[in-house]
């Protein structure tokens, strides 16, 4: 009865701040969420842009290494090429005006990079993001995460617009880089949301707040795919792809500015009753901005909660590299299809799986509303949910039959329940510690990242033949053991229980001194018996 008495007061004493108020109504808090789901749509919609805008930039009818710093025009008048010693390349041109040298106009060049020098380029992004994840969250939480999500989105629109240009005159040296500070930038973004969000998600709502902005995710990727291959095959070329995303990062960018904030107490707009509500649910009133606490590593680093939360976020990412970079191969080399090519095909198991988030986090919400499970149980569920049904998914793929239908009615299950992990140990962080929650999430979004980027890496040891069922099924069966173990490991240690250590005072607050509380307490429970008295009378 603790928690929903707990919940009844704080309905109480948000009744007497304001009549107006209501919980199930569109508030401030929405608003942020909102925010941030636009924000993680926008990043993950940059991400997979470059695999789509290769397929126009690359001349896949040169693939030696010695054609790397060469290109052509999609033209009959096409210029002489030169490859000079920096990797820049250099064209003879003599009919080419200022509007073709900045890339405003057809024909666009394509390149002559080899494979080796595209997944170079790809790759880049993913350098830049592992660098910088561990600083990201103590940056956020010591700059605040209004500041660099802004910054992240700025630094991702000025990259975006320079890459048309750079790639021309630089090379794949000067795309690589570009690549690498997009994914520098792209790094604050995850912890700054978990910091945002562990001071304005209360636990009543904080399933379906945290869902619906980790939904920019799999959004994201649905969108990102159409729309990039609309604007390659338009007017605008594979230059336009970057113009397009460098200007809804900067836009998204100023709506953040604009209308972020980092805690309910910053927020100018926010009503004394919502933003009561939310520091009743979190526990505390939160960090107001004026003093940034010391991060408490030694506590962090030892709380048992925290690593299993890392052990559930390494099987998490393993299975998603396996199925984001290792399925599509197989439905080539296996089954003859080119599910990268199908856009059906690509988008289907994402779409399915944004619509699944919103149930998932709804259900793990009011089984803790009602009281039917603990917080702690109710996390270990929504990651059983995530974790079973995907490795279940993943030993039927392993043994399916050749037909497309099958493989892809298994990736739309596995997909379908794999998102219900964002209720369970995504959110986790939130649960233990609120005010330090884009900390531990970088902690552990870094060490997923590096276990994980290793199954692309065990994948290739062990296909040694990519066209054998059987070497795709061991690869197949690592993904599903390692669902299943970490869930389990996350079952047996995890908590939501918050930490003593997440508990820190307030500028000008005072160490509460038991022996002069007492007398308050005494008033207030003499107060308490004579209004029963009154009521009985």
């Amino acid at each position: 009865m603790k928690t929903s008495n707990k919940h009844y007061k704080i309905h109480s004493k948000v009744s007497e701040c304001d009549s107006d108020f209501k919980v199930s109504g569109w508030g401030c808090r929405h608003q942020q969420c909102l925010i941030l789901f636009i924000c993680l749509t926008t990043a993950y919609s940059m991400r997979t842009c470059m695999g789509v805008a290769l397929v126009v930039m690359v001349d896949d009818n040169v693939g030696t290494a010695a054609a790397d710093n060469k290109y052509t025009f999609d033209s009959d008048n096409t210029s002489a090429l030169v490859a000079n010693g920096n990797g820049s390349n250099v064209t003879a041109s003599e009919n080419r005006g200022v509007l073709h040298s900045l890339l405003l106009v057809p024909p666009y060049p394509t390149f002559r990079w080899s494979k080796q020098t595209q997944d170079t380029v790809l790759s880049s992004f993913f350098w830049g993001y592992m660098l910088l994840q561990l600083p990201a969250g103590q940056l956020a939480h010591r700059f605040g995460a209004k500041y660099m999500l802004t910054a992240a989105l700025f630094i991702n629109c000025m990259a975006s617009f320079c890459f048309p240009w750079g790639t021309f005159y630089g090379g794949w040296i000067f795309a690589s880089a570009l690549r690498m500070l997009q994914g520098l930038s792209q790094a604050c973004i995850v912890p700054g949301m978990h910091t945002m969000l562990g001071r304005w998600t209360p636990l009543e709502e904080r399933g379906r707040l945290a869902g619906w902005a980790y939904g920019g995710q799999a959004l994201g990727a649905v969108l990102g795919l159409p729309i990039t291959g609309f604007i390659a095959s338009s007017a605008l070329g594979w230059p336009g792809i970057f113009r397009f995303y460098g200007t809804l990062s900067g836009i998204v960018g100023c709506v953040i500015w604009t209308f972020g904030a980092d805690s309910p107490a910053l927020h100018t707009n926010i009503s004394p009753a919502e933003r009561q509500y939310i520091e009743e649910g979190l526990g505390h009133t939160g960090l107001n901005g004026k003093r940034k606490p010391p991060v408490p590593w030694c506590s962090i680093l030892r709380s048992r909660g925290m690593w299993a939360i890392v052990v559930a976020h390494i099987g998490q990412t393993w299975g998603q590299l396996t199925l984001y970079t290792e399925v599509p191969a197989f439905m080539d080399k296996v089954m003859g299809v080119n599910i990268k090519a199908n856009g059906m095909l690509t988008a289907l198991p994402f779409l399915v799986m944004w619509f699944t988030n919103f149930f998932f986090t709804w259900f793990t919400d009011m089984l803790i509303v009602k009281k039917l499970l603990s917080v702690s149980n109710t996390r270990k569920l929504a990651n059983s949910l995530g974790c079973v049904p995907a490795a279940v998914g993943l030993l039927a793929l392993a043994y399916a039959p050749k037909n497309v239908y099958v493989v892809e009615s298994l990736l739309v299950f596995i997909c379908a329940f794999k998102i219900a992990c964002s209720a369970g140990f995504h959110v986790n962080h939130i649960d233990i510690s609120s005010n330090f929650s884009g900390t531990m999430m970088s902690i552990s979004n870094f060490v997923s990242n590096l276990f994980g980027s290793l199954a692309p890496t065990v994948a290739g040891l062990i296909l040694t033949d990519v066209t054998s069922e059987y070497l795709w099924r061991k690869v197949f069966l690592v993904a599903a053991g390692l669902f299943f173990f970490s869930n389990l490991v996350y079952v047996v240690f995890g908590t939501a229980d918050k930490a003593d250590w997440d508990n820190v005072l307030q500028e000008g607050d005072a160490e509460e001194n038991p022996s002069e509380m007492k007398p308050m307490i005494d008033r207030k429970d003499t107060k308490k018996k004579q209004d029963m008295i009154n009521v009985n009378s």
